[in-house]
């Protein structure tokens, strides 16, 4: 089985290639920006025909497509989040229409949840900023491709390796950088938001299910740890591995805090289809995922 991962060097791509490479007479082949990759490929500039003739070379029976935007200005996200995903699915459909295409979306596309109500797949989508909408554009071009696709909408992942672009790498780093100093002082934004928090290693084996889960799959599957928590329980639980002593000044002004939690304050994926579908469940909490990445792991 040949499986053209997408993406490889993020923090989503990194966990789900190890996987896929575990798997038994898989040949995963890595496309990227890099000179290294097996495929040199910027889904952002790329021409569909270009694409299209690399992916005929390449000849895979699944493609993982794990790029993406999390930051930057809207021009950036529209690039990489919407128009990459359109490109991706005009050349498969010309050099591997028979190729199975697991992508990988964002609960973000919902937007703002009400609370104690886990979302659907079928509920409307209303995503409040440029990630979100833009996420939900490259959505849109994978389920109305044709093809042998499922979009996996992850939630807010979190565990070893987490980047520091992201809140818990931050949060993390702001950690380590703080040390035992009982007069440190960890000023945060708002952290009164409710999150879906899902580990990494839970979202690469769900990536492994899709890719080798026969026949046709539901065009989206919800992928989340099954709860909300408040962030400032994540705050908490990495303050806690790290012994912090010092004082957590909740309110001000920072970029470790959340932007989106006044505009999206509650938010929590139903998680049945993906059980239902692939038979797949978090097997790991939240403090599990904390602690691993209070621990440093880089890989799965």
């Amino acid at each position: 089985m040949r499986i053209l991962v997408l993406g490889s060097t993020g923090y989503l791509g990194a966990h789900a290639a190890e996987r896929l490479r575990a798997l038994p007479g898989a040949q995963v082949l890595v496309g990227g920006r890099s000179p290294a990759a097996d495929l040199e490929v910027d889904l952002a500039r790329v021409r569909p025909e270009q694409l299209a003739k690399a992916l005929a070379s390449a000849a895979p029976d699944t493609v993982v497509n794990c790029a993406g935007a999390t930051g930057g200005d809207a021009v950036t996200l529209a690039e990489v989040n919407a128009r990459g995903p359109a490109v991706l699915c005009a050349a498969l459909r010309e050099a591997a229409p028979a190729a199975r295409l697991v992508h990988l979306g964002s609960a973000a596309e919902y937007g703002p949840g009400t609370p104690d109500t886990p979302v659907t797949e079928s509920a409307a989508t209303r995503p409040v900023g440029p990630y979100g909408a833009t996420k939900l554009a490259g959505t849109v071009a994978v389920t109305a491709s044709g093809l042998d696709a499922v979009v996996l909408r992850v939630g807010n992942p979190v565990g070893p390796g987490a980047p520091p672009t992201g809140l818990p790498g931050r949060i993390a780093a702001l950690l380590r950088e703080a040390g035992r100093d009982p007069e440190a002082v960890l000023r945060l934004g708002d952290l009164s938001a409710h999150r879906d928090f899902v580990d990494v290693r839970d979202v690469a084996r769900a990536v492994v299910l899709a890719a080798t889960a026969p026949g046709p799959l539901r065009p989206v599957l919800n992928l989340g740890g099954g709860r909300a928590a408040p962030v400032r329980d994540l705050v908490r639980g990495l303050a806690g591995l790290a012994g912090f002593r010092g004082r957590i000044a909740e309110g001000a002004a920072s970029p470790a805090g959340s932007a989106r939690s006044a505009q999206v304050s509650w938010q929590c994926s139903d998680i049945s289809a993906a059980e239902e579908a692939l038979g797949w469940r978090p097997a790991h909490s939240l403090d599990d995922a904390l602690a691993a990445l209070w621990e440093g792991g880089g890989t799965p």
